[in-house]
């Protein structure tokens, strides 16, 4: 148990931290478009998240694949000015069915950002049952992202029902302050 809380705290730490700015703003920038009852649609898209980049973290610890380091950095913000400038694009669309192209775009997207967290667990060692070290590490990566989605639907409602004048209007502002942020953190990521 004393593995799983320890694993659980560095994942639930790991998000849930000013260094992990990309990570929150991919994970804002999904969930703009819905609206905050669309909760289990929100947890659906999370945790197809969780679940891409569980898949590359998984097999980057376990030394399956390897990467530039370089490239993931700067591709990670580019995923995240590719969904926003999406957003933004989109943003009169609304969402009714069930699985939308937004489970696709984070699933996909997940995988580069698991290569991300690659590197930061290797840094750790992992010295005891790996499974349950990167188990427990992703049970606390996603519900750290949710508790940062929960607490960004409370602003969304208010942004977005009060503030603004129209939903729309909420996901043009949200969206385009994270493609702002995001591109710079891109071009500052830049590999060549």
């Amino acid at each position: 148990m004393d593995v799983f809380k320890t694993w659980f705290m560095v994942g639930f730490d790991h998000i849930l931290n000013v260094q992990a700015l990309d990570h929150i703003l991919f994970v804002l920038a999904l969930v703009v478009v819905y609206k905050p009852s669309m909760i289990k649609q929100i947890v659906i898209l999370i945790t197809a998240f969780t679940i891409g980049h569980s898949i590359t973290l998984i097999l980057s610890a376990l030394d399956i694949i390897s990467y530039n380091q370089k490239v993931i950095e700067f591709l990670i913000p580019l995923t995240i000015v590719l969904t926003a400038l999406n957003n933004i694009i989109n943003r009169n669309r609304v969402i009714k069915k069930a699985v939308t192209a937004n489970y696709f775009i984070a699933l996909v997207f997940g995988l580069v950002h698991g290569l991300g967290f690659a590197n930061y667990l290797k840094a750790l060692l992992f010295k005891g049952n790996i499974v349950l070290e990167l188990f427990s590490f992703n049970v606390g990566i996603e519900l750290a992202q949710l508790v940062v989605v929960g607490t960004f639907l409370i602003i969304s409602f208010i942004g977005s029902n009060y503030v603004f004048k129209t939903r729309e209007n909420w996901i043009f502002f949200v969206s385009s302050a994270i493609f702002g942020i995001s591109l710079m953190l891109t071009l500052n990521a830049k590999f060549w």
